[in-house]
C-alpha cells in the first residue's frame, strides 16, 4: 500500500519541491495551501486550496490517518518582510494559528509523524555579531533571544511541537533550516531571500553597470541549495531522532563573495553600490556538528554549484517579465 503525506505550504518553494520528491519515491500525496503554486503545476494528487488559520480547513485537509504530515507553512520572507519591523502582528498572529491548528488537528487524526520546519532565526542575537566566528550550535538557542519576532514565532512553535510530543507521545521532527535557495523560488517583491535577490539585480543589470546591496556587504550567512535540503528532511523523517537539528551548509561567505559568485555564474563585473536595508544579524553559519553526529549525514553541495542551477532560472524569469512587459 502506499504511504500517505499531506504537505502544508505546498504551494511555496520548499513545499513545492517536497511535493515533488515525495511523489517521486512512490507517496500519495496532499498539498494545501492558500494558493496554487507559483511557477509550475503541483504534482500532488489532491491539492486543496485552504487557510490553515482556520480550524475548520485544518480538521477538513487532515481527514484521515496519514503517514507523514510535513508542517511547512508559515508567513514568511526575507529581510524586507522580515526585519522591518511593520509585519510583526501578521507574522507572529498567522504562524503561531497555523501551528497550532496543525498540530491539534494532528492530534485529533492520530497522525503517524510530523515534521515542522523551524529556522535558524531563532538563535540569539549576541552569538551572530561577529560575523566570522558566529555560534548556531542546536544547543545554544537558550538564552533565547531571536532578533526578529519570526525567530521567536518559531522558537514558540518548536516548544509546541515538543510539547505535543510529551503530553500526548506524538511522533515530531523539528528541523532548523538555514537560508534555503534554488528555481521556482520568490525571487522579487521583498519576500524573496538574499541569493534570489542578489541573482534578479545581476540579471536586471547590463555588464559593468551598478547594482545596490543592503549593508556594506561584510555580513556573513551561509546557504543550502534545495535538493540538499530535501534530501536532510527525508534523512530526518527516517531516523529516530526528533531534533532539533540544523539544516543548512556550513560554506560561510560575505554577502559581498556572495554577489561575486553570482556575477561569475552571469559572466557580468558589476559595481556594487551599498546602501541601507533591513540586514538582520551580522553573522550566521549552519553548525553541522549534531546533524552528522545523529544522521551521519550533512549537506555537501557547494554554493557554486546552487547557484549556477538557479542564476539561469531567475534570469529567465527576468527575461519574461520584460517580454511581458513589453506586450502590455
Amino acid at each position: 500500500m502506499k504511504k500517505t503525506a499531506l504537505v502544508a505550504g505546498a504551494g511555496g518553494f520548499i513545499g513545492g519541491h517536497l511535493v515533488k520528491r515525495l511523489k517521486k519515491e512512490g507517496y500519495w500525496v496532499r498539498g494545501v495551501d492558500l494558493k496554487h503554486h507559483e511557477f509550475s503545476p503541483t504534482k500532488a494528487d489532491d491539492f486543496v486550496i485552504g487557510d490553515l488559520r482556520d480550524v475548520a480547513t485544518c480538521n477538513r485537509v487532515m481527514d484521515r490517518a496519514f503517514d507523514e504530515v510535513y508542517q511547512l507553512a508559515a508567513d514568511m520572507g526575507g529581510a524586507g518582510f522580515v526585519f522591518t519591523g511593520k509585519n510583526d502582528a501578521v507574522v507572529l498572529h498567522n504562524s503561531a494559528s497555523i501551528n497550532l491548528n496543525m498540530l491539534e488537528a494532528a492530534k485529533n487524526t492520530k497522525i503517524k509523524k510530523i515534521f515542522y520546519s523551524s529556522s535558524a532565526c531563532i538563535y540569539p542575537k549576541h552569538n551572530q555579531l561577529d560575523p566570522n566566528n558566529p555560534k548556531c550550535s542546536e544547543d545554544s538557542a537558550y538564552p533565547a533571544s531571536p532578533d526578529s519576532e519570526y525567530g521567536w514565532e518559531k522558537l514558540f512553535s518548536e516548544r509546541l511541537y515538543m510539547a505535543y510530543h510529551r503530553n500526548y507521545g506524538m511522533d515530531i521532527r523539528i528541523a532548523r533550516f538555514h537560508n534555503i535557495f534554488g528555481e521556482e523560488g520568490t525571487w522579487r517583491g521583498g519576500r524573496e531571500k538574499a541569493p534570489a535577490a542578489l541573482c534578479r539585480k545581476v540579471a536586471e543589470t547590463k555588464d559593468g553597470g551598478t547594482s545596490e546591496m543592503w549593508g556594506d556587504g561584510k555580513q556573513t550567512r551561509s546557504f543550502l541549495y534545495i535538493t540538499e535540503c530535501l534530501e536532510g528532511v527525508s534523512r530526518l523523517m527516517k531516523s529516530d531522532f526528533a531534533g532539533p537539528v540544523n539544516i543548512g551548509s556550513d560554506e560561510m561567505v560575505t554577502i559581498n563573495d556572495l554577489a561575486k559568485m553570482i556575477m561569475g555564474v552571469a559572466g557580468k563585473n558589476l559595481q556594487i553600490k551599498h546602501v541601507e536595508g533591513p540586514l538582520g544579524v551580522r553573522g550566521r553559519n549552519s553548525d553541522n556538528k549534531l546533524i552528522r553526529e545523529k544522521l551521519g549525514w550533512a549537506p555537501m553541495c557547494s554554493l557554486k554549484t546552487g547557484l549556477e542551477k538557479t542564476y539561469p532560472w531567475i534570469e529567465a524569469q527576468v527575461k519574461l517579465g520584460r517580454t511581458a512587459s513589453k506586450q502590455v
